[in-house]
């Protein structure tokens, strides 16, 4: 067994095996830091009581910052709170057992982590995402080819199109620059493509996209409202829009946003309308 450490020490080193892994079983720790089982438990709850961790059944879950990535690092303080509520909805919306298809977005991303320990088959053309499953043994993981975009870490190009004609998922989740009366736009051409191959691989389409990213354009259009059969929101939605969706013959899913986070939710557009 590893020699046992100071507090300070081992419990750096117990979030640096979460972290890396995304979801740690609570058995492995137990070895691999050569401590008792009440000492781990006691260390993930100080790791909880920081935001750094997540308890789950049978192990604990990575609640820290995103990966380093440069476009991640510009998008992750806008509206935070609500990417995170509409996550945790979203999960709830996908059932063990079923092939999900994740794309790059941070409130993507988010649902991914929500996943993790789940009995799942997932696809992704997001190395962060796929980073999240890469260890994680209770699901299988299919991680796209092609060109890696070096500012958002996914996967895009003919080889990853290729590869999802030949794919069948049970959920597609998708993220979006912008939601109009058109569709849903991305802001890269090349990613565009992409997720259009997504949606045709796809039995049901989920986009999640917080409220203030409804009423906007981007560069290109990815697919009209039709082809969407879910869009998971947060509660500043406007019911307008609530009702355009519906019109469009899909069901809105709407997470509630804690109250103390309410000065999360930026609603002024950005200077550049990005995918996310």
């Amino acid at each position: 067994m590893a020699p046992s450490l100071q507090n300070h020490d081992r419990r750096s080193r117990l979030l640096d095996l979460i972290r890396v892994r995304g979801f740690a079983a609570l058995e492995e720790l137990v070895r691999e830091l050569g401590v008792s089982e009440s000492t781990v438990r006691r260390d993930l709850d100080a790791l909880e009581e920081q935001g750094s961790a997540k308890r789950t059944h049978g192990g604990v879950l990575y609640a820290g910052g995103m990966p380093r990535l440069a476009e991640f690092d510009e998008r992750q303080p806008a509206n935070w709170a609500a990417k995170r509520a509409i996550a945790a909805r979203a999960a709830e919306l996908i059932g063990d057992g079923e092939t999900v298809l994740l794309d790059g977005g941070t409130t993507t991303y988010e649902v991914a982590r929500l996943l993790v320990g789940r009995s799942l088959q997932v696809v992704t053309n997001s190395l962060p995402v796929a980073n999240l499953f890469a260890s994680e043994s209770r699901s299988d993981l299919v991680l796209l080819g092609g060109y890696v975009s070096p500012r958002t870490g996914v996967c895009l190009g003919p080889y990853a199109n290729e590869l999802l004609a030949r794919l069948h998922v049970t959920t597609t989740v998708l993220s979006a620059a912008g939601i109009a009366d058109e569709g849903l736009f991305n802001a890269h051409l090349l990613l565009a493509e992409t997720e259009q191959a997504m949606l045709r691989a796809a039995g049901r389409v989920m986009v999640v996209a917080d409220s203030s990213k409804f009423g906007r354009k981007s560069l290109t259009l990815v697919a009209p409202l039709t082809e969407i059969d879910a869009f998971v929101s947060d509660d500043g939605l406007a019911a307008d829009w609530r009702s355009r969706i519906v019109a469009a013959g899909a069901e809105i899913v709407v997470a509630t946003v804690p109250p103390d986070a309410e000065d999360d939710r930026d609603t002024r557009p950005s200077a550049r309308q990005r995918h996310a």
